[in-house]
């Protein structure tokens, strides 16, 4: 594993996490309706795209172990380039439906890093 690799899963992790404490107890209607949570979202996931990038660069067998990693750096390269066509229900069913995933994978690979360095 390249050594920037668990930073990049962290920031992950974290940005995963604010994302879901931001929309816990929220409705689609509560997300499109709330300007400021929308961007904050947005951001997150810019954050977790272009992490998914670098890591892509500088690690491809970990980004390869995150389902669909390629659909989300498409999902940052869209709300960076074409910001004007976001789709929120599309966005909100990402938060619904996705990350729970993707923080599942991105927790259990920081875990496997733990073990190792704990084991040395």
């Amino acid at each position: 594993m390249d050594p920037k690799s668990p930073k990049l899963l962290d920031d992950i992790r974290e940005a995963c996490a604010f994302v879901a404490e931001a929309t816990a107890d929220t409705t689609l209607a509560d997300y499109a309706g709330n300007r400021l949570l929308r961007y904050a979202i947005e951001r997150n996931f810019e954050i977790i795209g272009e992490a998914l990038l670098r890591l892509e660069r500088t690690d491809p067998a970990t980004a390869a172990r995150i389902s669909d990693y390629r659909a989300i750096i498409g999902l940052r390269n869209r709300l960076v380039h074409g910001y004007d066509s976001i789709n929120d229900a599309r966005v909100w069913e990402i938060v619904q439906d996705y990350l729970p995933a993707l923080r599942r994978e991105v927790d259990q690979i920081l875990r496997e890093v733990k073990e190792r360095e704990f084991a040395r």
